[in-house]
C-alpha cells in the first residue's frame, strides 16, 4: 500500500493527518442534532373543516367528498383517508416519501382555495396543516390553580390567562406546529333567547342576531379634509359593558321600542365546555404542543422549557405550571444509553486486545484506531446531514468490534515479523504489505454489505439509510488508520514485550506477578486452543464427507427453527410511559364520560408503579364526547419489577370490572407510526353492508390467541333528532326548509354575532342561542314559534315547528371513515404474549375464509404492511451483499471457484442467530434482520484470513519451501487462529452491552446485538472447520477442470489460482 510507505517515511505527517480527522470530527460533533430515529415521516397534509351542528353523513357529502375529489388529483398522493365526525371533517393526505412536504401543502392549499366558494355559508374556513392533529403531542403542560390567601383563580380566569399569554408565548417557539388548549372554560357574552316573549312580541331569532350585530361595532366612514388638516370620521357604537346589550332596540311594536332585555337574558358567562383534561382525577387546563414536520423534537422541547422557565416570574398569583408528557425524554434516554453502550463496548474490546497481545503498547497502538475512527465518522455524518439518533449510534456501537479488527490483524502480523528477527521498520513494512490484500478484501466485503442497506427502498430504506452510510464511513476510516498509523507507530515505538512471547520466564516485577500472571495464563490457553484446533482440522480433513454432512444438518435444522421465532416490525421500548384509551356507550355526554374517567384514574393510581395520570376527553385522536385517552407515567424502569407490557395486561384485567366502559387500547403503541400493532380495514360503499361484515369479522377473529384491545371504527348508531318538513303546510305558512333550518340553527346550535372588548383589552365572543334548559328535549323543539307575518290587527302570526314539520327520534352513524375514495371500517388491535407477525398471519387466514360481496375488500396497514414491505427490501439487500462479496473475493483470490469455499460460512451463521434469539426470547424484527445482514460481512473475514495464508504457504513465501495442501492449511490454522480469535472476541464483547439490554428502552435494540453474538460465535467455530474442507473440494474441482481443458497440472502449480 503506497500510503503505508508514505506514513512510515513521514511519521509527523501521518500523525497530523490523524489529528486533522479528530479535529474535523469533534467540530462536526458539536453541530449534529439529536433525535430518536432518522426523520422518516411521510409528508402528511391534513385538511380540517368545521361544519357546526352537522351530522357525520351531511359532513361526508357536503365537505369530505368534495375535499377528497379536489386533492386526489395532486401528483404523488400515496394514501387518502378521511374521517367525518359530528360537525367536523378531517381529510388526511399522505404523500410518497420523496415528495417535499412544504410543496405538497401548497398544492393542497391551492386546490382548497378553488373549492372554498362551493361550500355552504355555514361551513367554516378549511384549515390546511402540515401535521396530523390526531398525531401524538410532543409536549404538554397543565395549568393548575393554587389557593392564595384562601382564594384560588376561577376556571375562566385560568383559561383567559392561558389563552392570552401562555398559548401565544408557546406558539412563538421555533418549530411548534400548534398548541391546543384542552378543558378550557372560555369567557363569553351569552344572549339566551326567551321563545314565549319572542312569540308574544312577534320577533324572530334572525332579527335579534341582526340587531346585535349592527349595534355593536365601530365603523369608519371617511375623512374630513380642509387645507390645514385631515380628520378621520368614525361611528362609535361598540358596547362598553355586557349590561349595555340589554338596551339594544330589536324592533318597534305599536310605536314603542322592543329592547333585547324583553326577549332575552344577557349574561357575562362562559362558552359551553367541549373538551376536558383531568390530572390525577382533578379537572385541569392542558396545553398540548405538536411540532411542525421536519423539526427536531429536542430543539422544540428545549425551547418550550426555556419559555416556561422565563414565564415563571410573570405567573399570576394562584397559578402553577406542571409539565406532563415530554416527548424528548425517550429520545434523550435512548441516545444516552446507546452512547454508554458504545463506550462500554469499546472498553471491553480493548481489554480483549490487551489479553491477547499481552502488551500495553500494542494495545495502545491498536486501540487508537477506535477513537480516531468514531470521531472521524462524525465529520462524514455532518457532511451528509445526518443526526445523532438511535440508528446512527447503533451503527457506531456495532462498528466498535469491527473498527479494531483491521488494526488487530495488521499489528498481529507485524509482531509476527518482529519475532522472526526483523528490524521494526522492515517488520512494519513487510507485515503490512503481506496482509494488506486480505485486510482490504475483508473491509471491502463489509462495505459491500452496508452499502445496499444504505440504499434500500421504502420506509425501512429511509430508516436505515443513515445506518449503512455511517457504517461504511467508519469502516473505511478504520482501514485507513490501520494502514497508516499502526505501521508507523509499530516502526517507531518498539515493544520489548514482543520478544518474550512464547518464552515463559520467571516473574520478576510486580506487573509480572499480578497482571502478567493473567496474560501468561491466557497465552497458555491460546497455545492449547491452537493445538486442539489443529487436531480438529486434521480430523475433518481426513473425514471430509462427515464434516460436510454435519454442516448441512446444522444448516437445515436452523432453517426449520426459524418459524419458532415470531416476527414484528420494530420491538417496543419501555420508556416508563404507557397509555390507555376507552369509550363510554354511544351518545354519552361529556359529564358521563368524565365520571367514568375518574373511576379509571382511581384504579390506575392504586398501582404502586404509576407515578401520575393525565386524561383527555374529546380531543386529539379521541374525537367525540364518549372517547377518553389516559397518559400514564410510570416510575422509572429501575424502580419497578413489571415492564410496561405486563402492566398493560394487569390494567386490562383490572378495568374489566368497571361497568359501562370499553377499553380499546392499553399499553405501548407501535414505535414507528405510533398506532396499534395490528391494523386493517374493510372497504366498500354501503355502510350497512360494511357494518354486517365488520360484525362477522370481529366475531371470527376475537378468539385468536394473543389478540387484545380489539376495536373497530364503526360504533352502534348514536341517537339523533330528525326534523322532516310537511312541505304543503309549510308552503301555506310561507316557510321553506332553508328558512326553518336557518332559524333553528340560531336557536339550537347558536350563532356568534360579533365580539365584545373587555376592560383587559381582550375580545370575547357574543353568542345568541336558546338557554340550555330550553333545548334539552324534542318536545322543546316542537313548541318553538316561527313568525310568518302579521294579522289584520297588527299582531304577529305564529306557527309552531310541530305544525309544519315532524320531529322524530332516530339514530345515525357516529363517524364515517373513508380510504382512497371508498368508505371503510378501520379495525385495530394489540398483541400480548405473541408476536404481531404471527397474529397478523392468523387474521389474514381468517379473512380469506370470509366471503366478501363484490366491490368489498380488506387491506392491511400499519406495522404489518411496513413489515412485509421491509422484509422484502432486506432480502434484496442481502442478496446484493452476497453477490458483492463474491465479486470481491473472486478479485482477490483470482479464482471463480475459491470464493464459493469461503462463502460456505454464510449459511452457517443462521443457527447461531436463531439459537441466540430463542435464548433471549426475542423476535425476528427489523433490528435482528439488520444484525443478520451485518454478519454476512463479518463471517467471511475469518475465512479470508485462513485461506489467504494457506494459499501463500502453498506457493512458498519468505524463502520457505512450498507446502502441500494439507500442511499449508494446518500451518494457516496455527498462525491465523490468534487474529481470528481476537477479532471474533472483540466483536462479541463489543456487542455484549447491547445484547443484554439492561437500560431503559433498550428492548428495542437488543435483538441486533443478540443476533450478532450468536451468529459470530457459531459461524466462527463452524467456519474454521468447514471452510478448509470445502476449499479442498474446490481445489480438486479446479485441478480436474484444468486437466479436462488439456492443461496438465504440474507439481509447481499446486495452488488453485
Amino acid at each position: 500500500m503506497w500510503f503505508t510507505q508514505v506514513s512510515l517515511r513521514n511519521p509527523v505527517f501521518a500523525t497530523m493527518v490523524m489529528l486533522a480527522l479528530m479535529v474535523l470530527g469533534l467540530f462536526s460533533f458539536q453541530r449534529l442534532k439529536v433525535d430518536q430515529f432518522p426523520n422518516i415521516d411521510f409528508p402528511v397534509v391534513v385538511v380540517t373543516t368545521e361544519y357546526p351542528g352537522a351530522s357525520p353523513e351531511i359532513v361526508e357529502s357536503e365537505v369530505t367528498k368534495k375535499v377528497e375529489e379536489a386533492v386526489n388529483a395532486i401528483a404523488g398522493v400515496n394514501a387518502l383517508t378521511s374521517r367525518s365526525y359530528e360537525g367536523q371533517s378531517v381529510v388526511i393526505i399522505e404523500f410518497q416519501l420523496h415528495i417535499d412536504g412544504r410543496k405538497a401543502a401548497d398544492d393542497v392549499r391551492e386546490k382548497i382555495a378553488i373549492l372554498r366558494p362551493t361550500f355552504r355559508t355555514d361551513v367554516k374556513e378549511p384549515r390546511v396543516l402540515r401535521f396530523d392533529p390526531s398525531a401524538r403531542s410532543i409536549w404538554s403542560v397543565a395549568v393548575l390553580p393554587e389557593a392564595v390567601n384562601g382564594k384560588a383563580p376561577s376556571a375562566v380566569e385560568l383559561t383567559t390567562w392561558a389563552e392570552q399569554t401562555l398559548k401565544k408565548r408557546m406558539e412563538n417557539v421555533r418549530g411548534v406546529g400548534s398548541v391546543t388548549l384542552v378543558g378550557g372554560t372560555r369567557r363569553a357574552v351569552n344572549i339566551h333567547l326567551d321563545p314565549s316573549a319572542m312569540e308574544a312580541l312577534g320577533i324572530t331569532a334572525d332579527q335579534i342576531a341582526t340587531a346585535v350585530r349592527n349595534d355593536n361595532q365601530d365603523l369608519p366612514v371617511g375623512t374630513l379634509k380642509t387645507t390645514e388638516r385631515d380628520r378621520v370620521v368614525q361611528v362609535l357604537s361598540r358596547l362598553q359593558n355586557p349590561k349595555d346589550f340589554e338596551d339594544i332596540i330589536v324592533a318597534r311594536r305599536g310605536g314603542s321600542p322592543v329592547r333585547l332585555s324583553q326577549v332575552a337574558k344577557v349574561s357575562d358567562g362562559t362558552q359551553e365546555v367541549s373538551s376536558l383534561a383531568l390530572y390525577n382525577g382533578q379537572r385541569t387546563l392542558l396545553l398540548q404542543v405538536q411540532k411542525a414536520q421536519d423539526e427536531n423534537t429536542i430543539a422544540v422541547t428545549d425551547g418550550l422549557k426555556a419559555t416556561i422557565e422565563s414565564l415563571k416570574a410573570e405567573l399570576p398569583p394562584g397559578v402553577r405550571l406542571e409539565p406532563i408528557a415530554d416527548g424528548s425524554r425517550p429520545i434523550r434516554v435512548s441516545v444516552d444509553n446507546v452512547r454508554r453502550t458504545l463506550i462500554e463496548g469499546a472498553l471491553l474490546t480493548v481489554l480483549i486486545v490487551f489479553l491477547f497481545l499481552n502488551s500495553w503498547r500494542s494495545t495502545v497502538i491498536t486501540g487508537l484506531t477506535l477513537p480516531i475512527s468514531v470521531i472521524g465518522t462524525f465529520f462524514f455524518m455532518n457532511l451528509f446531514g445526518f443526526t445523532i439518533n438511535m440508528i446512527t449510534l447503533m451503527a457506531l456501537t456495532l462498528s466498535v468490534g469491527l473498527l479494531i479488527d483491521d488494526a488487530i490483524v495488521v499489528r498481529e502480523n507485524i509482531v509476527r515479523h518482529v519475532q522472526m528477527g526483523k528490524k521494526p521498520f522492515d517488520a512494519a513494512m513487510d507485515g503490512t504489505q503481506e496482509i494488506g490484500l486480505a485486510v482490504l478484501a475483508t473491509t471491502l466485503s463489509i462495505v459491500a454489505v452496508f452499502l445496499p442497506i444504505g440504499f434500500m427502498g421504502g420506509i425501512i430504506g429511509k430508516f436505515f439509510h443513515e445506518f449503512g452510510i455511517t457504517m461504511v464511513a467508519a469502516v473505511l476510516i478504520s482501514m485507513f488508520v490501520s494502514f497508516t498509523l499502526d505501521p508507523m507507530l509499530s516502526s517507531i515505538w518498539h515493544d520489548p514485550e514482543i520478544e518474550k512471547h512464547g518464552r515463559h520466564a520467571a516473574p520478576v516485577t510486580l506487573y509480572d506477578k499480578t497482571i502478567g500472571r493473567v496474560t501468561g495464563w491466557f497465552d497458555r490457553l491460546q497455545d492449547s486452543m491452537t493445538e486442539t484446533y489443529q487436531g480438529a482440522l486434521r480430523w475433518s480433513l481426513t473425514h471430509k464427507l462427515a464434516t460436510l454432512a454435519l454442516a448441512l444438518v446444522v444448516f437445515v435444522s436452523s432453517v426449520f427453527m426459524v418459524p419458532l421465532l415470531g416476527t414484528e416490525f420494530v420491538p417496543k421500548a419501555d420508556f416508563s410511559e404507557t397509555s390507555l384509551s376507552f369509550h363510554t356507550p354511544v351518545g354519552s355526554s361529556l359529564e358521563a364520560t368524565e365520571a367514568k374517567t375518574k373511576q379509571v384514574e382511581a384504579i390506575l393510581r392504586e398501582f404502586p408503579e404509576v407515578k401520575y395520570t393525565l386524561s383527555t376527553i374529546n380531543t386529539g385522536n379521541a374525537q367525540g364526547t364518549m372517547y377518553a385517552s389516559v397518559y400514564v407515567r410510570l416510575v422509572d424502569r429501575q424502580d419497578r419489577s413489571l415492564n410496561a407490557d405486563t402492566m398493560a395486561a394487569r390494567l386490562r384485567d383490572r378495568l374489566r370490572t368497571v361497568p359501562g366502559i370499553n377499553v380499546t387500547h392499553a399499553g405501548l403503541l407501535d414505535p414507528v407510526g405510533g398506532n396499534k400493532q395490528v391494523e386493517f380495514s374493510l372497504q366498500g360503499d354501503d355502510l350497512a353492508e360494511l357494518e354486517r361484515l365488520t360484525a362477522t369479522v370481529m366475531e371470527r377473529i376475537r378468539p385468536i390467541v394473543g389478540l387484545v384491545d380489539l376495536d373497530a371504527s364503526v360504533k352502534p348508531n348514536k341517537p339523533t333528532v330528525d326534523v322532516v318538513m310537511r312541505r304543503e303546510i309549510a308552503s301555506d305558512a310561507g316557510l321553506s326548509a332553508a328558512s326553518v333550518a336557518g332559524s333553528l340553527r340560531t336557536l339550537v346550535a347558536g350563532q356568534t354575532v360579533g365580539n365584545w372588548r373587555a376592560a383587559d383589552g381582550e375580545s370575547y365572543d357574543v353568542n345568541v342561542r336558546l338557554a340550555p334548559e330550553q333545548r334539552a328535549r324534542t318536545s322543546d323543539l316542537e313548541q318553538l314559534p316561527f313568525v310568518v307575518g302579521t294579522a289584520a290587527d297588527g299582531t304577529a302570526r305564529v306557527v309552531r315547528l310541530g305544525q309544519v314539520a315532524q320531529v322524530l327520534e332516530s339514530t345515525g352513524p357516529n363517524q364515517i371513515n373513508r380510504r382512497n375514495l371508498n368508505r371503510e371500517v378501520a379495525i385495530n388491535a394489540n398483541v400480548f404474549g405473541r408476536s404481531a407477525g404471527d397474529v397478523s398471519t392468523e387474521i389474514r387466514q381468517v379473512l380469506d375464509t370470509i366471503a366478501m360481496p363484490p366491490g368489498y375488500r380488506y387491506e392491511f396497514g400499519g406495522s404489518t404492511k411496513n413489515m412485509q414491505e421491509s422484509f422484502g427490501y432486506a432480502v434484496s439487500a442481502l442478496a446484493l451483499a452476497i453477490i458483492f462479496i463474491y465479486m470481491i473475493l473472486a478479485s482477490q483470490f483470482q479464482s471463480f471457484l475459491q470464493p464459493l469455499a469461503l462463502m460456505t460460512s454464510l449459511p452457517l451463521t443462521l443457527i447461531g442467530v436463531v439459537l441466540a434469539l430463542l435464548m433471549f426470547g426475542s423476535t425476528m424484527s427489523m433490528f435482528s434482520v439488520i444484525g443478520v445482514v451485518l454478519l454476512m460481512g463479518l463471517v467471511t473475514k475469518n475465512a479470508i484470513l485462513l485461506v489467504d495464508f494457506a494459499i501463500r504457504a502453498r506457493e512458498g513465501f519468505e524463502g520457505q519451501p512450498p507446502l502441500d495442501r494439507e500442511n499449508a492449511l494446518l500451518l494457516a490454522a496455527k498462525v491465523r487462529l490468534r487474529p481470528i480469535l481476537m477479532t471474533t472476541l472483540a466483536m462479541v464483547f463489543g456487542m455484549v452491552p447491547l445484547a443484554f439490554a439492561l437500560t431503559e428502552g433498550s428492548e428495542q435494540r437488543a435483538p441486533m446485538g443478540q443476533a450478532v453474538i450468536g451468529g459470530v460465535i457459531t459461524s466462527s467455530i463452524l467456519t474454521l472447520v468447514v471452510v478448509p474442507v470445502v476449499y479442498c473440494y474446490m481445489d480438486d474441482l479446479a485441478n480436474w477442470a484444468r486437466r479436462l481443458m488439456g492443461r496438465g497440472v504440474s507439481g509447481a502449480e499446486t495452488p488453485a489460482r
